[in-house]
């Protein structure tokens, strides 16, 4: 066989070999632009299934920080407001209709990719209670550390005796998220003041009363618990007052049993029994 031969058929052979490899890439290609695309549907479809689809439904609300007002009674509050999808959710609406329960003191929505509404929920702190007329019905108010009026509606009061009751304040109509008087309110930051104490010096009280005076100043009597005694004092209600009314009420307990009435007003204690007029009078200065 000649050279021209060996040659011819060598070049024939890169000539077949370059054909097969060019072939086998454009099959790899194709391969590989299937896969690609089926990677692609795929992703789309975990994309529709797990973002869109959950985002065009009904969002998923979340509420925390409740405890007096179930999830169920949040639920119905919304339940007038449209609550299409997570995107049109509103959240304004929402937190105005939560923010007018005299109960919850604020309102926090957070929106949450894809299908979820985080509703946090502060709810006041009940400082107080009183009894108010609602409508011909007596019934029992709380009053937070602003001295708004809010209802309770889980009926859970504490145990501790840290919640006093308040008697006297007026209150002519009951409404939703309505304050007490201005004047009134320096009483509940008082009140305040001392139940963060760690002593819990109002489970030794039944009732504060506010007694009115003459020229739209009060006073305050209170009434110790498991007791007949009154104790008239001014309007300063604090921890050294407390201690100062506990020494007396032992003191006199103990000096004269028919105790009816302690005032410790104008720097000075007396106290009235059943049968007499005041009695004692000694100067604390």
């Amino acid at each position: 066989m000649s050279d021209l031969s060996l040659l011819a058929e060598f070049e024939q052979y890169e000539v077949s070999e370059k054909y097969k490899k060019e072939k086998d890439a454009k099959f790899f290609k194709w391969i590989k632009i299937l896969v690609i695309a089926l990677v692609a549907v795929l992703l789309a479809e975990l994309f529709l299934l797990k973002v869109v689809h959950p985002s065009m439904g009904e969002p998923k609300i979340v509420f925390s920080g409740n405890s007096n007002y179930s999830t169920e009674q949040l639920m119905s509050l919304l339940a007038e407001l449209p609550v299409n999808n997570w995107f049109t959710f509103d959240t304004e609406g929402a937190a105005s209709r939560l923010s007018a329960v005299s109960g919850i003191d604020s309102v926090n929505i957070e929106k949450s990719f894809p299908d979820k509404i985080k509703i946090s929920i502060t709810e006041r702190e009940s400082v107080a209670m009183m009894f108010v007329n609602d409508n011909g019905r007596t019934v029992p108010i709380q009053i937070d550390k602003n001295g708004v009026l809010f209802s309770n509606t889980s009926g859970n009061v504490a145990e501790d005796g840290s919640v006093p009751i308040i008697s006297g304040i007026p209150v002519e109509h009951l409404a939703e998220g309505m304050r007490i008087p201005a004047k009134y309110r320096v009483l509940i930051e008082q009140i305040a003041k001392i139940q963060v104490l760690p002593q819990k010096y109002f489970a030794a009280i039944s009732e504060i009363c506010v007694v009115p005076k003459t020229y739209g100043n009060y006073e305050l009597m209170l009434i110790p618990v498991n007791s007949k005694i009154r104790v008239l004092t001014g309007r300063s209600l604090n921890e050294e007052s407390l201690q100062f009314m506990m020494v007396v009420l032992d003191v006199v307990n103990s000096l004269e049993p028919d105790v009816t009435e302690i005032d410790l007003r104008y720097d000075a204690v007396s106290y009235r029994t059943a049968v007499s007029k005041d009695v004692g009078g000694e100067n604390l200065d």
